[in-house]
């Protein structure tokens, strides 16, 4: 059974790309190089350029890194579909299945909820490595927090 998502417009959407990627600076998801491209109604697509700093000593993409990009851009999606008078979010679970890796180039995310309740999101992510194949799927829960 699938539940219906909320109908978003676009004039709904509380952040744009540029309110991500200047909020971040300083932050992990800076710090590894993340940056949003588009943030629309149900979705969120992001990039990163991997450096050595996100291998594994084995030379192989750290999962951590794949799982910063995805729970970033799930976070980011949280937040630009919040309900209306709600504070913010955290993450209560998060789940990834790392089935590819790489060892340069660019990865993507496209983050697309599940559901987008008053208590509680749930979004799914795709990481795709330089190639377009996937390398990680991902599903976070997120708790939407409400003034005391």
């Amino acid at each position: 059974m699938t539940i219906p998502l909320r109908k978003l417009t676009m004039s709904q959407i509380k952040r744009t790309p540029s309110d991500f990627n200047t909020k971040q600076i300083g932050t992990l998801p800076d710090l590894l190089g993340m940056e949003v491209l588009t943030v629309e109604a149900n979705h969120l697509h992001a990039r990163m350029t991997i450096k050595p700093h996100h291998l594994a000593p084995n030379g192989f993409l750290h999962a951590a890194s794949v799982v910063m990009l995805a729970d970033s851009s799930c976070g980011y999606g949280c937040i630009a579909h919040l309900p209306e008078g709600a504070q913010g979010f955290t993450t209560i679970e998060l789940k990834s299945n790392h089935l590819g890796t790489a060892r340069d180039g660019v990865i993507e995310c496209h983050a697309t909820p599940v559901h987008l309740g008053r208590t509680t999101q749930v979004w799914d992510a795709t990481v795709t490595g330089p190639d377009g194949k996937t390398i990680a799927l991902f599903r976070c829960t997120q708790m939407v927090l409400w003034p005391r």
